[in-house]
């Protein structure tokens, strides 16, 4: 195979994987093995003195070691093309979350349509960082939706634009990376200084795929209104790259996102994204689903033709 070849085979093979499985509870997951590897070093080195030096050094060496052990294993296997090609694939399915984003989502408004409210916020607990216990039917459905945007970023485009660069191993490091953050990065007392490093980095490391995100949603949604959205609010979002995807998605639907919102005990005045505060439909939430999975196809696609080139 050429060199192309081996980039783009295991790119189609892993997407399609996570198409028919998304995240298979059952199946051992990389990310598991990131998160141990976090939560040990953290209980370990967060006391103390030199607590910024100790959380740098520490995202540092987790990330470099994820990159480097992927890399020799590859390496390794190179000499089997076959047993490559395997390995890279399950490389990117690991890498990719679009199904298992897609579907996390719908049983958050399955929960809500079928089994009320209390059902909703508990479903939705599961995958945002915000308090759910006193959100209303609305707050919960623009809670989806701003979930389904943000981490079409950093959950499919990001992973996928590190895999045009540096293949898998950079794909791993990368998620290794937004794993730190989403688990140290945080600005509470316990976290502050250490997480400081693994936050910011993550927010560099962000910086070119959230901004192609918005550019693709956009784009194939053929939404002016949505490109407008993306240069009056992106920037208005307390992260330097949530806001556009965010802003993006609000403007293709005409909708506001953003407000008030409770996180771990702490009042946060989130900045309104958009200025339509109409109603979030489950229309609204179906439409996004296939945005979301045309913007991934759309991404793959750009990085098989650029390598065809």
């Amino acid at each position: 195979m050429t060199p192309e070849q081996l980039i783009i085979i295991p790119l189609l093979i892993g997407f399609l994987l996570d198409c028919l499985l998304g995240d298979p509870l059952g199946l051992p997951h990389p990310i598991r093995l990131f998160g141990n590897s976090i939560y040990f070093f953290t209980e370990k080195l967060n006391s103390g003195s030199y607590r910024k030096a100790k959380g740098a050094a520490m995202a540092v060496g987790l990330i470099a070691v994820t990159f480097g052990t992927v890399w020799l294993i590859l390496h390794l296997a190179k000499s089997i093309e076959l047993l490559y090609v395997g390995l890279a694939s399950l490389g990117v399915f690991y890498g990719l979350a679009n199904r298992s984003l897609i579907q996390e989502s719908y049983k958050v408004m399955k929960a809500l349509q079928w089994e009320g409210l209390g059902a909703g916020r508990k479903q939705l607990s599961y995958i945002v960082g915000r308090e759910t216990s006193n959100l209303n039917e609305q707050q919960i459905r623009i809670a989806v939706l701003e979930t389904l945007a943000e981490n079409l970023s950093d959950g499919v485009i990001a992973p996928l634009f590190f895999y045009a660069l540096g293949g898998v191993p950079a794909m791993m490091a990368y998620k290794m990376a937004n794993t730190l953050d989403s688990m140290i990065g945080y600005k509470s007392e316990r976290f502050r200084q250490f997480g400081w490093f693994a936050a910011r980095f993550d927010d560099v490391i962000n910086f070119i795929p959230a901004r192609i995100t918005a550019l693709l949603m956009v784009v194939l949604s053929f939404s002016w209104r949505g490109l407008v959205s993306v240069f009056r609010y992106g920037h208005q979002h307390s992260s330097p790259n949530a806001g556009y995807p965010e802003a993006a998605l609000a403007g293709i639907l005409n909708c506001r996102f953003g407000g008030p919102n409770v996180y771990h005990g702490t009042l946060v005045e989130k900045p309104y994204i958009g200025n339509n505060d109409r109603k979030i439909t489950n229309r609204d939430f179906y439409k996004t689903c296939v945005l979301n999975f045309f913007t991934c196809l759309a991404m793959i696609g750009l990085i098989c033709i650029i390598r065809m080139i």
